[in-house]
């Protein structure tokens, strides 16, 4: 397989983590009988804005779908780049490597299977493909 191939599975995973992320939106769901009201409705000022708890959890939840689309489209880019120039963004295509090693180590401490077999999967193919690239020449 080649690092193009490698780079675009990544890609297309990190896509379809992101679809999976932000089709769960609003990230909670009623039969999990999570009371909700004191973080929807208790308000507080923060910088001349008033804010709920709700908010952070809403504008965070959407922060990570926008950066998993980033990510996927970067990765999708890496695979478009001739060995040359793939070699000098080895310090860009390894910081997202062990972004998504870490990505993988908080789904392992906070979330469930899915996030956690899609961000140890998509590090492996980051990891590979970066690897693989700087031995090309």
């Amino acid at each position: 397989m080649t690092t193009r191939v490698i780079y675009r599975i990544a890609a297309v995973l990190i896509l379809l983590f992101d679809l999976g992320h932000t089709a769960g939106y609003p990230w909670s769901d009623p039969s999990w009988r999570v009371d909700l009201g004191a973080i929807q409705s208790s308000h507080f000022k923060v910088l001349g804005f008033t804010r709920t708890i709700w908010d952070f959890y809403i504008g965070f939840g959407l922060f990570v779908s926008v950066f998993l689309l980033l990510a996927a489209i970067f990765a999708w880019q890496l695979s478009n780049l001739p060995a040359e120039t793939l070699r000098l963004m080895r310090s860009s295509a390894w910081a997202l490597s062990v972004c998504f090693a870490a990505v993988t180590v908080l789904s392992w401490m906070y979330f469930f299977t899915i996030p956690i077999v899609f961000s140890g999967v998509i590090t492996v193919c980051l990891a590979v493909a970066t690897w693989r690239s700087e031995k090309q020449g």
